[in-house]
């Protein structure tokens, strides 16, 4: 990964309380994985900044070495990597994530 991907990244994590590296964008998801997290986070009304991947392959590639997750999407919360599509709509299930947000003082609709 170059350093120029790497700083974007992570000024992008340390800039926004809710991070969403994904396919497309919030209004236009190129994948239905992405486009499933996108549907989670505004069904609680949390405000967060898509970034997409297909923009640039450095981007594409640096967000999966930043991490060390193969996959995209990857929600990031207060600078904490939480996962992808299956994580975060198990999450969602379970009451975990409304429960992190509020643990991390992510204000949320819901």
């Amino acid at each position: 990964m170059t350093t120029s991907a790497h700083q974007q990244i992570q000024s992008d994590i340390d800039s926004n309380d809710v991070v969403l590296f994904m396919k497309g964008t919030a209004q236009f998801p190129q994948c239905g994985f992405s486009a499933a997290v996108v549907q989670v986070l505004n069904h609680f009304g949390v405000p967060f900044k898509d970034v997409n991947v297909l923009a640039s392959d450095e981007m594409r590639q640096g967000i999966k070495e930043f991490s060390s997750w193969p996959t995209i999407p990857q929600l990031y919360v207060k600078g904490e990597f939480i996962g992808g599509c299956d994580i975060v709509r198990e999450m969602a299930s379970t009451g975990e994530l409304q429960q992190l947000f509020k643990d991390k003082g992510v204000k949320t609709a819901a």
